[in-house]
């Protein structure tokens, strides 16, 4: 039988979305438990693929890369995968989505000038499989991050 989540998993990964390089220790002395279970039940949720992976936010724009572009495509159906992991290599990509609706993929790409984004663009519109592109700029960024605030859901998670 599979491990499940309880709502001390769920405890832990909210410290950890606030702070990953908090130590076991101090999670361990704010949930009331001893540090040995912070660790095992770290290793448990790594070992289900629930924490992929320990890695820095990083504000994007602080690096130059300013211009933001949500970009709808459709492609051949039957070549639409292709399409998807070749955005996904994209080092300018930050989301490959398959959607329903108007298009087949969305695609979230930060650049650091309208040139390079230009030349992205282009090269995307003229893949062999891909019949069209959409894009749109970002004016303004009220809300970035592919965190899920857990500590408000916490009820929500309780059965997981």
């Amino acid at each position: 039988m599979p491990d499940k989540i309880d709502s001390l998993d769920i405890k832990i990964l909210v410290e950890l979305q606030k702070d990953a390089r908090k130590s076991l220790r101090e999670i361990a002395e704010k949930l009331g438990v001893v540090e040995g279970t912070v660790y095992n039940r770290i290793n448990k949720l790594r070992k289900m693929g629930v924490i992929k992976k320990f890695i820095p936010v990083i504000d994007y724009s602080m690096l130059g890369f300013d211009l933001i572009a949500v970009i709808g495509i459709t492609a051949e159906g039957k070549h639409m995968v292709e399409v998807e992991e070749m955005l996904a290599n994209e080092p300018n990509v930050t989301a490959v989505y398959d959607v329903t609706g108007q298009f087949d993929v969305i695609t979230v790409a930060k650049f650091r000038d309208r040139e390079s984004l230009n030349a992205f663009v282009k090269r995307i519109a003229g893949l062999e499989h891909v019949q069209k592109t959409y894009t749109m700029l970002v004016l303004n960024v009220f809300k970035e991050t592919h965190c899920v605030d857990l500590e408000k859901l916490m009820d929500d998670l309780a059965n997981v």
